[in-house]
């Protein structure tokens, strides 16, 4: 699945992706907000990312940023099929940090459940030491449902997090942003 926002390209993740996808992750600061990613990360761990079976209920898909003069991978967005549903996961490079992207690219990825997952529901959650992902995932309609234990691969032992879910129908009455200029 591809879209497109002012800002932003999301589009399905290559195998000639691993080095670009590798510089973009490669960061403690990032490693340790995420549960499944391990640290230190290396382009081997990218290419075997890169080549796991996806399936027709999940999407996946690198986030580009147009502001240099050609495309960079800032991140990556997914939404998989996980526990009793549908979760959206997120991480952007730090250099990407706090600019709006992670908001701009769920949008997109919203609309992607909707209509071309046909989803009714989707599933989040955040560590509670990464506050800035709850931030987002408010912005887009999600709900707090509660908070649990998560293993983080990188840290290496379970961090406290909060679980939050979408009703999709409720969130495409309520914009979170204008794509207009």
């Amino acid at each position: 699945m591809f879209a497109r926002t002012p800002r932003l390209t999301l589009r399905p993740p290559w195998p000639e992706d691993a080095p670009a996808l590798t510089r973009a992750i490669a960061h403690e600061s990032v490693a340790m907000k995420l549960a499944r990613l391990p640290w230190p990360y290396t382009e081997a761990d990218a290419a075997e990312w890169l080549a796991f079976p996806r399936t027709s209920t999940d999407a996946t898909c690198l986030i580009l940023s147009h502001d240099d003069a050609y495309p960079t991978v800032i991140g990556a967005m997914s939404i998989e099929a996980r526990f009793d549903g549908h979760e959206l996961g997120y991480w952007l490079t730090p250099d990407a940090w706090g600019r709006g992207y992670a908001t701009e690219a769920g949008e997109a990825m919203l609309g992607m459940a909707r209509h071309a997952l046909g989803l009714k529901r989707l599933q989040s959650g955040y560590f509670l030491d990464n506050p800035a992902s709850g931030k987002v995932l408010a912005k887009l309609g999600f709900e707090r449902t509660g908070e649990e234990m998560r293993h983080s691969v990188a840290r290496g032992h379970a961090v406290p997090c909060a679980t939050l879910e979408l009703d999709l129908a409720i969130a495409a009455r309520t914009p979170v942003f204008s794509l207009a200029a």
